[in-house]
């Protein structure tokens, strides 16, 4: 598909831009080391990355008001730690700790240079979940080149509510369709597409571990596909 009318590529984060799994596996090391606790820091990270989505869930269907992403992290932290019976060995230091892991997460390899070549046509944004100060550390730390940072946060809403897709095409004053939502996540692309923004798969096979299953292309269908950010700069012709 041409693309001379896409005037924005905006970036889901987790798994898309950034390696969640290694980030929060590493640093879960770290501070259960520390404490001495005998968890296994990936199988911890995978469980904790599992209740993201109910508790998003539950300010989609007004079971909660509104929370920004810091917030429900560490909500689903607290319970995770009392599940594994060491909520006692891990003090309010560490867990303010662990929720921050998510404002300090790798890129994925080709990321950097992939945004860099892609920001030479386009304005590149992130349009994520996270919190609007997560975002930003975020980006910060791992030098992604994004124009700008918008967040679910701006619109009180959590993605694939269709106010933080069309939210972004009023924030960047751009037609819904001048926008590319570039995403891992087969609900992701869903979202975006209903909400009249163009899309493009990014295959992510590693997104979810070295045991988890991570979404398909051939799983939905999107205006673009790549393996890359590299790849899809190609094909989307800078």
């Amino acid at each position: 598909m041409d693309s001379p009318s896409v005037r924005v590529v905006a970036c889901d984060i987790f798994g898309t831009t950034v390696d969640w799994y290694t980030g929060v596996t590493t640093q879960v090391a770290e501070v259960f080391e520390a404490l001495a606790v005998s968890v296994d820091a990936g199988e911890f990270a995978i469980q904790w990355r599992e209740l993201y989505g109910p508790s998003m869930q539950r300010v989609r269907d007004g079971e909660r008001d509104w929370a920004n992403l810091d917030v429900l992290h560490r909500e689903s932290l607290d319970g995770l730690l009392r599940r594994h019976d060491i909520a006692d060995a891990v003090d309010e230091a560490s867990r303010v700790r662990l929720v921050r892991a998510w404002h300090r997460l790798p890129a994925w390899a080709d990321t950097v240079e992939g945004l860099a070549r892609l920001r030479t046509r386009f304005v590149t944004a992130t349009l994520s979940n996270g919190g609007f100060a997560l975002l930003t550390n975020l980006v910060k730390a791992a030098g992604l080149p994004f124009d700008c940072v918008v967040s679910a946060e701006l619109f009180h809403a959590y993605k694939p509510d269709p106010r933080v897709y069309r939210g972004a095409a009023d924030l960047l004053d751009v037609a819904r369709d001048q926008i590319v939502l570039v995403a891992a996540h087969t609900r992701d692309i869903e979202g975006a597409a209903a909400a009249g923004l163009r899309t493009a798969f990014l295959e992510r096979p590693a997104e979810k571990g070295p045991h988890g299953e991570a979404d398909r292309a051939s799983d939905g269908s999107s205006d673009w596909t790549a393996s890359s950010f590299l790849e899809l700069a190609d094909r989307l012709g800078c």
